[in-house]
């Protein structure tokens, strides 16, 4: 698995030696990101990758000139995966690291900022810059097939009104996952590859 284009273009990732991550393949990530350059979402973002897995996406994004980005995934081995893949590529600074469940991990983060807690949740923290107050232009959402992973974690994002306007949300899925009416978020773009599902959503909260 490699970065398809951007900076770091060619530069080859580590991937799992067993199956319980599922890297978005470079054929499918080159076409999510290509639909995302079409419509100017990538320069400057700022970048949510949930269950971020082997950190492809996020990484794919700030190779092709994101600004800032954030990883989060219950499994340490996960993180640990996207924190090495960072470092290959020289990114720490750019990045964070987040140990948990997306959903609960974002509800929990804002309430406690709204109340001017100290701290909230479990984190692992790398990297100086972040996005400021955590909010995020553009979100990757590629959990596990069939446990309803994506759905409340858009609920999440919305409840705590963390997203940017029109920020943008790209989800993959199992085929039979409707998108068409999903409060708060636009179904710009949907297309099937294999047994997976590509979403592009809109934020329109």
């Amino acid at each position: 698995m490699k970065i398809v284009a951007g900076k770091y273009g060619g530069r080859r990732l580590i991937v799992p030696k067993n199956r319980d991550i599922r890297p978005t393949g470079d054929k499918v990530r080159g076409a999510i990101f290509n639909m995302l350059s079409s419509r100017g979402a990538i320069e400057g973002a700022h970048v949510l990758d949930a269950f971020c897995g082997t950190g492809a996406l996020g990484l794919e994004a700030l190779s092709r000139g994101a600004e800032t980005c954030e990883f989060i995934d219950k499994s340490r081995t996960s993180l640990a995966l996207a924190r090495e893949n960072a470092g290959i590529l020289g990114e720490q600074e750019s990045v964070t690291y987040t140990l948990g469940d997306a959903g609960k991990v974002i509800k929990s983060r804002y309430r406690c900022e709204s109340a001017q807690s100290v701290s909230c949740g479990e984190e692992t923290n790398s990297g100086t810059k972040k996005s400021e107050g955590r909010a995020y232009s553009l979100v990757f959402l590629d959990p596990p097939y069939e446990k309803g992973l994506i759905a409340s974690t858009l609920c999440a994002l919305k409840d705590v009104n963390c997203l940017y306007e029109n920020a943008w949300v790209v989800c993959e899925s199992e085929r039979n996952l409707s998108y068409n009416d999903v409060d708060g978020f636009y179904l710009d773009h949907e297309k099937e590859y294999g047994i997976t599902k590509v979403a592009l959503l809109q934020y329109r909260g």
